[in-house]
């Protein structure tokens, strides 16, 4: 037996939407679909959900899994889980009314004009052109993504959100399209996006909203200089002039430690761990040592170009590309330390033609602490998954295997560790207070813990939460990377 907890509303007698529990045998695959029909014949609970062709074709089923997007024809039940309608009004229990954003599709024209003539323009159509829309034109209208976008969720800003920008960049990638699409995906906000993920990970459909509709309209707004915004600018000139996102107020961490051991392991320090957060580079020198581990910290490595391929500033990524790739080009295994380097060397690299074999430090470590000379440190914490490790590279075991190494940790799983805490996409420099609202509302679910620390591997992400913990008056609770921690567990008293 599991338990399934369902949201019910009918306005005839509730005021809000409330929780009810149902106890049912699960079947063997048994999608939530699935369950909510063995609810209403075991109780006849008469719960209302939209549905259809139960093939994960028409999208008329979206609901949300734990908080996230998802199709009820598709999704797996599980002990425990909550279900509720996605983030429109609702008419009652999981049937929503998206009247409002099939207003918002209606008022942006988004469709080809059927007066035009059409056998002419086809021949405008390239090859190019038919391979940009592709990427982004499987949608089934479940509105998944925008029930899950945590600025669409938590922020009350003009931002069209990643449905409404998939289907700006689908139409401006077509010739036959008559209106202008970049500048109106610039009215919707097109710089408000943190580049989460999220909605990539719950679309039915695979597609990449961030990184094939996003990301490369605001490459097209650089290239016609309608962007990026004015605080993103300083991101290229610092690298420009110094090879680093960030400048440096004193030596930077490859400057002070000059480590070479002929090792075929060498770390990607990073721009922040470089020029800003050398105690990092220095607990995991620590560690290293700790546990017997040599490696190189190579001079002549620069930003991996995150910071701009992220604001659409592409035009010297392949420059940034080819000097690591130089650098590094030795080496049999790459290290790092921050989330968004490790996710953009894995991810972005290759198409500018690098292919380092990159290891992020939890999947690199995991296996190789000795858990023998740890002390135990009787402390409680909790994880945060930044959105570059776990949707960019798909490591959420790894940090916690980690956590659950040490001695004396006390691990409390916070409710959502994977919900966006806004440092990213040059949200933190470009518009501050989404960053502030979602760094707050990260913050509360780390409270509600009961945790001493929160851990992380990422020096945005522990920038903007630990913001986040200070401005709800909980600086007592300290956002820490997992290699401080480990540092930590293996310092001699």
């Amino acid at each position: 037996m599991i338990k399934v907890y369902i949201s019910r509303f009918d306005r005839e007698v509730d005021e809000k939407p409330h929780l009810e529990c149902y106890e049912i045998e699960k079947t063997p695959q048994m999608k939530v679909l699935d369950a909510i029909n063995a609810i209403n014949e075991k109780y006849d609970a008469d719960i209302s959900i939209r549905s259809s062709c139960r093939a994960g074709q028409c999208g008329s089923c979206g609901i949300l899994f734990n908080g996230n997007g998802a199709l009820a024809c598709q999704k797996e039940i599980k002990d425990g889980a909550i279900i509720e309608p996605q983030n429109f009004p609702v008419i009652k229990d999981l049937i929503v009314d998206k009247s409002s954003i099939e207003k918002e599709v209606k008022e942006l024209q988004l469709s080809l004009n059927p007066e035009q003539n059409n056998d002419k323009i086809n021949e405008n159509l390239t090859p190019e052109n038919m391979k940009n829309t592709k990427k982004v034109r499987s949608c089934i209208e479940c509105y998944s993504c925008l029930s899950t976008c945590p600025v669409v969720k938590f922020i009350k800003t003009k931002f069209g959100g990643p449905y409404i920008m998939r289907y700006l960049s689908k139409f401006e990638s077509d010739p036959r399209d008559e209106f202008n699409r970049l500048d109106e995906s610039l009215k919707e906000g097109l710089y408000k996006c943190t580049s989460c993920g999220k909605c990539k990970a719950v679309c039915p459909k695979n597609i990449n909203t961030f990184g094939d509709a996003i990301e490369r309209l605001r490459e097209i707004a650089c290239k016609e200089n309608k962007g990026p915004l004015p605080e993103h600018l300083a991101f290229k000139e610092n690298i420009q002039e110094t090879g680093r996102s960030i400048k440096s107020k004193g030596p930077s961490f490859i400057e002070q430690v000059k480590n070479e051991n002929n090792s075929k392991i060498a770390l990607f320090t990073g721009c922040m761990v470089d020029n800003k957060l050398q105690h990092i580079g220095e607990a995991l020198m620590d560690v290293l040592d700790a546990n017997g581990i040599k490696i190189d910290i190579p001079e002549g490595q620069v930003c991996c170009g995150s910071p701009l391929i992220r604001t659409g500033q592409t035009d010297i990524v392949q420059e940034l590309v080819d000097k690591n790739k130089e650098v590094f080009k030795n080496y049999d295994t790459v290290i790092t330390i921050c989330a968004g380097c490790g996710s953009t060397l894995k991810n972005n690299h290759p198409k500018y033609g690098s292919n380092l074999n990159v290891m992020d430090i939890s999947e690199f470590l995991v296996d190789k602490l000795d858990t023998n000379k740890m002390k135990e440190l009787n402390t409680s914490v909790t994880w945060h998954d930044p959105c570059h490790l776990g949707r960019g590279q798909g490591i959420k075991d790894a940090p916690r295997d980690i956590l659950n190494q040490i001695k004396g940790i006390e691990f409390k799983e916070m409710q959502y560790p994977c919900q966006c805490c806004g440092a990213g996409g040059g949200i933190k420099a470009g518009h501050p207070e989404i960053a502030s609202t979602l760094a707050k509302e990260k913050a509360k679910m780390i409270e509600e813990t009961g945790a001493e620390s929160v851990i992380t591997i990422c020096p945005f992400c522990q920038y903007n939460i630990q913001d986040g913990l200070n401005s709800i008056n909980r600086e007592d609770i300290k956002t820490m990377n997992i290699i401080e921690l480990l540092q930590l567990a293996y310092q001699k008293d």
